[in-house]
């Protein structure tokens, strides 16, 4: 078996490079997953909360909804339906680039997982931090902001990390309606250079490089929001 690297400076057909092509199809692998991973942070910190809201029945429940909804439908199956049924059964969204409609697909699946991460951040924090907020006269938005998501949130860095990483891996979903990201590239690229080693070996390795700077971010993240002292284990929390 021989290996041919220089696939990748050969001209793909329309003026540019497969390396050249390959890195763009990164960046919007990139762009696919970070905004993605706005929305869902977005939507899942607020879904979560809401689902910890003390005495709001109905509002909690309409947030259990959500993640339930969100998290047992397959991914490639939402994005099917944000992809080709919304737009159809509401014209206004026929105006949204097909990026956006992927993003929403993948953020909203995302935000779920996000919302269960919050849920059990904030339920394993000591009652005495939500006692501690009323002693001082925060109203409930009050105690939610300046004490409980704040502890929470150092709380849930960890899964939060593996729940980013998972977020990257899974825009590749994005090849099935035509995003032009890394998957597609390796399949389009593949078949016109008959180079499948190399091809998939380096889109490979850009997944991994990517997701190992998430894990560094999320750690560098966590180091420096550490509260000495604070300790959590299996699952609950305390001083």
């Amino acid at each position: 078996m021989t290996w041919d690297w220089q696939v990748f400076l050969t001209d793909d057909g329309s003026g540019r490079t497969y390396l050249e092509w390959m890195l763009e199809a990164w960046r919007w692998t990139l762009a696919v997953a970070g905004s993605s991973w706005l929305v869902a942070m977005v939507v899942g910190a607020v879904v979560g909360t809401l689902r910890t809201l003390p005495g709001r029945p109905v509002v909690s429940a309409l947030a259990n909804a959500w993640v339930e909804l969100f998290r047992n439908v397959p991914l490639l199956v939402q994005i099917f339906l944000w992809y080709f049924v919304v737009p159809k059964m509401f014209p206004a969204f026929q105006q949204v680039p097909g990026f956006l409609l992927v993003v929403f697909g993948l953020g909203f699946f995302t935000s779920a997982r996000i919302a269960e991460q919050f849920r059990a951040g904030i339920q394993a924090l000591p009652k005495g931090q939500r006692y501690a907020a009323m002693a001082m006269g925060f109203t409930t938005a009050q105690s939610y902001r300046y004490v409980i998501l704040p502890m929470a949130f150092r709380i849930i860095l960890p899964p939060l990390t593996s729940e980013s990483m998972n977020l990257l891996k899974n825009s590749s979903v994005a090849f099935a309606v035509s995003i032009a990201e890394l998957t597609m590239f390796a399949m389009q690229a593949q078949e016109e250079t008959s180079r499948g080693i190399e091809v998939y070996l380096a889109v490979t390795a850009l997944y991994a490089v990517s997701a190992f700077a998430v894990n560094r971010v999320f750690a560098l993240i966590e180091k420096k929001m550490r509260v000495p002292g604070f300790i959590v284990s299996g699952g609950t929390g305390g001083h």
